[in-house]
C-alpha cells in the first residue's frame, strides 16, 4: 500500500527510552546518548509533518526524573535550553507551534522565560503541534485537572453534578488537540511509565526494541503505518465497525 492511502494517526505520543543504555552500549557517558537523541527529535519531527500527523507529543522530562545523579540532570536541562534557543526557530520557519506541558515551577526562572519565549513565538503556526512533556506525570496531570475543577465548584462556577468526563477533559493536559491515536515506546520496556494516563484511554500502543537514538525514520515509519492495520472498536464489536464503517 502506498503512503498515500495509509490511515495516518492524527495524534501521536512517544516515549523516547533508551539514550543511556545507547550510549552505554558505546562506552560513553549516558549524558552521550541524550544528545544523539536531540538528533533523533530533529528527525522525528520532520517525519511527522511530511507524514501529515497534527499533533506530536514527547516525552522529555518525568516528575521521576529528579532522582536521577545530578550530573545527568543538570545536562538535560542543559539540553532543553539548547532545543529552546536553535530548535525552536526551526519549528517556527515550518509552521510547528510547540507547547512544554507539565509542571514547569521547579525549573530555572531562565528556563521558564525560555519556555514562554518559544510558546509565544510559535502561538499562531498551524502545521503540526509539538508538544513536550517535561516534568510531567499522568498523575500529576490528573490531579491538577481536578483541583481546577474543584474549585470552580468552589467558586459556584460549576455544580458537582455538572462534573462528566467532558469537563475533566477539558482541564487535562493536551485539551485542544485531537484524541491521542498512538502511544511509541522505544526501549524495549512494555508500560507507559505514568505518561499521559487520560488521553491513552483508547490509544493504540506500539512497542519496539530499538533505542531512541536509534529510533530512525524508517523506524518511525514503521511504527506510523502499524496503525493503519489496527481495527479500532472503542468498546463495539467487529462487525458493528465492519457495518458502520463511519
Amino acid at each position: 500500500m502506498s503512503e498515500e492511502n495509509r490511515k495516518i494517526p492524527q495524534h501521536v505520543a512517544i516515549i523516547m527510552d533508551g539514550n543511556g543504555r545507547w550510549a552505554q552500549s558505546r562506552s560513553k557517558a549516558r549524558v552521550a546518548g541524550h544528545k544523539a537523541g536531540v538528533e533523533t527529535v530533529r528527525s522525528s519531527v520532520t517525519t511527522a509533518r511530511k507524514l501529515g500527523v497534527k499533533a506530536l507529543t514527547l516525552f522529555a522530562f518525568s516528575s521521576e526524573n529528579w532522582l536521577r545523579p545530578e550530573s545527568e540532570v543538570s545536562v538535560l536541562m542543559e539540553l532543553f535550553m539548547f532545543v529552546l534557543t536553535r530548535e525552536v526557530k526551526r519549528l517556527h520557519k515550518n509552521g510547528i507551534r510547540f507547547q512544554i506541558i507539565g509542571d514547569v515551577g521547579r525549573f530555572s526562572e531562565k528556563l521558564q522565560k525560555k519556555i514562554k519565549e518559544s510558546e509565544t513565538l510559535t502561538e499562531n503556526n498551524t502545521e503540526m503541534v509539538l508538544s513536550v512533556a517535561a516534568n510531567y506525570g499522568g498523575r500529576w496531570d490528573i490531579t491538577q485537572a481536578t483541583k481546577q475543577v474543584a474549585e470552580k465548584v468552589n467558586n459556584n462556577e460549576l455544580s458537582i453534578d455538572d462534573i462528566s468526563e467532558q469537563v475533566m477533559n477539558e482541564h487535562i493536559s493536551l485539551n485542544g488537540l485531537p484524541d491521542l491515536d498512538l502511544l511509541i515506546r522505544t526501549g524495549g520496556d512494555y508500560r507507559i511509565s505514568n505518561f499521559l494516563l487520560w488521553q491513552a484511554a483508547y490509544a493504540e500502543f506500539y512497542f519496539t526494541d530499538t533505542l531512541w537514538p536509534d529510533f530512525n525514520e524508517d523506524a518511525f515509519k514503521d511504527a506510523i503505518f502499524s496503525f493503519d492495520k489496527r481495527e479500532r472498536r472503542f468498546g463495539l464489536t467487529g462487525d458493528q465497525i465492519k457495518n458502520n464503517p463511519e
